[in-house]
């Protein structure tokens, strides 16, 4: 959980629903594929997500979050929210807070209440 770009790939799963390696590579600042290649290896043999390869051409592969790392979503949703808050010159151009729901809608709160989850194989 520590290492470099792990919170961002878990936001990134939580409330921007990526599940792309490019995705991740275009929307995370300062990440290189090498990095975000180990950090996503490390991340599925911790059991935060899982890795699905499709057969097709070319080979499309997703990752999708576990119970295990879904388990995290309220410590990612009250991160989000602190940085949108007191970090906003950071966050935002225009420097103003704002909440999850103005940034996310309603659907920002799914993750927290979803009772009936199933880890993916």
């Amino acid at each position: 959980m520590g290492k470099k770009f792990t919170v961002h790939i878990l936001r990134n799963l939580l409330l921007l629903n990526q599940n792309r390696f490019n995705q991740f590579l275009e929307s995370i600042e300062g990440v290189n594929p090498k990095t975000l290649s180990v950090r996503l290896r490390e991340m599925e043999k911790d059991g935060l997500i899982t890795r699905k390869i499709y057969p097709e051409t070319p080979p499309r592969v997703e990752y999708t979050i576990t119970e295990k790392g879904l388990a995290l979503s309220p410590i990612i949703m009250q991160m989000a929210e602190f940085s949108m808050k007191y970090c906003a010159n950071d966050v935002f151009k225009d420097g103003k807070p704002r909440t999850l729901k103005q940034v996310f809608g309603t659907q920002v709160m799914e993750p927290l209440s979803h009772k009936s989850f199933k880890n993916p194989k």
